[in-house]
């Protein structure tokens, strides 16, 4: 075993230290005030401790898509602050993370990344006719 000479004095300084690194993380990363489930819109309404509000539909998360509503309502904070949690459900989410638009595996996201370029309107109908008269979809011009 190892002799680490671990001194009170030590110890002491290495708290000190952990508590001023926790203290600018809460001050400079996203923290939860507090997260709630709107039934009626279908989004989870997060707030933030800087003042933002960040909503989501539950059906983006990979863990969520097939949950009721009534788990998905089941939602806390963790201790840090820093995710989301359901315990029935076992899903964890870091708030960083869905910030980011990370809402499940590389393979999900390109799953959901597939369906937003199939999805069809009358107004992408049209803007495609559009680009056909035209000779097709414009380059994009590289600045």
């Amino acid at each position: 075993m190892n002799n680490l000479n671990l001194t009170d004095e030590i110890l002491e300084k290495e708290i000190s230290q952990a508590r001023e690194a926790a203290k600018l993380a809460d001050s400079q990363e996203p923290r939860a005030q507090s997260v709630h489930y709107n039934t009626q819109e279908k989004q989870i309404v997060l707030k933030l401790k800087n003042g933002t509000t960040f909503l989501f539909p539950p059906n983006l998360i990979q863990e969520l898509v097939s949950a009721s509503d009534q788990d998905i309502a089941d939602v806390e904070i963790t201790p840090s602050c820093e995710g989301l949690h359901w315990e029935k459900l076992d899903v964890d989410l870091s708030i960083p993370s869905l910030l980011m638009g990370i809402f499940g595996t590389k393979l999900w996201m390109a799953k959901l990344g597939s369906k937003g370029g199939s999805v069809t309107s009358e107004l992408k109908a049209k803007a495609a006719r559009n680009n056909g008269k035209k000779g097709g979809r414009p380059k994009k011009n590289c600045v």
